[in-house]
């Protein structure tokens, strides 16, 4: 197989676990780093043996670079990855895949054009414990799902990130931030959504920063911290989700449970690639602990990148595809919008859910 060779732009926090799994994987070569902050670029680069550090510009104009990945902030990644397609590179970005519908449309329609690839995170759902969870659902474990709940509730990540404004930005909130993880999870579970609603409140409208060189700094709000919302699945099932930076105590709540006709399956946090996976059957006072089916629960960051480099030499639908990941950015929207305007939101988009990986 022909390895695709990888520039990573963007090498703040987030950045190290991609670097240290892609220089493993053997789908892909990485060679690049760059940033807005040459200095940074170049300490990432010496960290993990790259010859190249460069500006984002310098990394984008290398013929050698086949796929880009983006880790810059929120705000960023739609005018990086257009940049990046527009060069006749491929794009992996973290997640969410633009700020607006109008910036991930137009992402796509360009790559459409030009024969590339978009993929986006999150790809925890390729770990092993939401794809045992995918082939419990497929094999019929729980016999047709009708309902969902998620819940993401905790406090915010102001107390120990170094740099936590963005959370607060446009494009930031908890919708925004931990928002794909679940709905992409219960996406590639359950197929795409028709329409949704919700309520968004902003509940505090600043934060104080509580650690490292920022502590003290006040951050203004811009984006709702607190969302409830519902979801209507085109196959039927209807789901709740509560994502909030309101609760510091947390909750108690799983992380994803879904109902079907015939049992009830616990999913394990979405954030991760694996976890324990509980099934009870219908009549059974007892939950059942199902051994994972599928590998990859360590922090496997990349497995999308990998993924995607793989299709591209098999020629065949990398998992992680950019539809997906745009029909989780509207629905997101859609919460808001539903919250401001008083009315159900009918999605535009859809997607096909992704083919499931190679069981053990």
């Amino acid at each position: 197989m022909k390895r695709s060779k990888v520039g990573i732009v963007g090498c703040g926090n987030i950045s190290s676990i991609y670097f240290q799994n892609l220089s493993k994987y053997p789908e892909v070569e990485l060679v690049a780093a760059a940033d807005l902050d040459l200095e940074r670029a170049q300490a990432r680069a010496k960290e993990f043996g790259l010859s190249k550090a460069y500006t984002v510009d310098q990394l984008l104009a290398d013929p050698e670079i086949d796929i880009v990945v983006n880790l810059t902030i929120p705000k960023a990644h739609g005018p990086v990855c257009l940049a990046a397609v527009k060069a006749g590179k491929h794009v992996y970005v973290e997640k969410p895949l633009a700020v607006t519908r109008e910036e991930a449309a137009e992402l796509l329609a360009v790559a459409r054009e030009k024969g590339l690839r978009v993929a986006s995170a999150p790809e925890t759902f390729l770990g092993g414990g939401l794809q045992t969870c995918r082939k419990l659902i497929d094999d019929g474990a729980i016999g047709k799902p009708v309902a969902a709940s998620g819940f993401m509730m905790g406090g915010g990540p102001e107390p120990w990130h170094p740099d936590p404004e963005f959370f607060y930005q446009v494009g930031g909130g908890p919708m925004f931030d931990m928002g794909p993880y679940y709905l992409t999870a219960l996406v590639s579970l359950l197929g795409p959504i028709r329409r949704v609603t919700g309520s968004a409140v902003i509940t505090h409208s600043e934060r104080t920063i509580g650690s490292g060189k920022k502590q003290g700094q006040k951050i203004p709000v811009e984006i709702p911290t607190h969302i409830s919302g519902v979801l209507d699945f085109a196959d039927g099932a209807v789901a709740t989700l509560i994502t909030s930076f309101d609760a510091p105590a947390g909750t108690s709540m799983p992380n994803i449970e879904i109902q079907g006709t015939e049992g009830t399956l616990i999913v394990p946090d979405p954030n991760t690639f694996g976890g324990v996976v509980r099934l009870r059957k219908a009549g059974s006072q007892e939950w059942q602990e199902i051994a994972l089916t599928h590998g990859n629960t360590d922090n496997n960051r990349g497995i999308g990148v990998a993924d995607l480099a793989a299709a591209i030499a098999e020629e065949r639908e990398h998992r992680a595809h950019g539809d997906m990941a745009y029909h989780v950015l509207e629905a997101m929207h859609g919460f808001h919008d539903a919250s401001r305007e008083g009315k159900h939101y009918e999605m535009k988009s859809t997607c096909a859910r992704p083919a499931p990986m190679p069981a053990l």
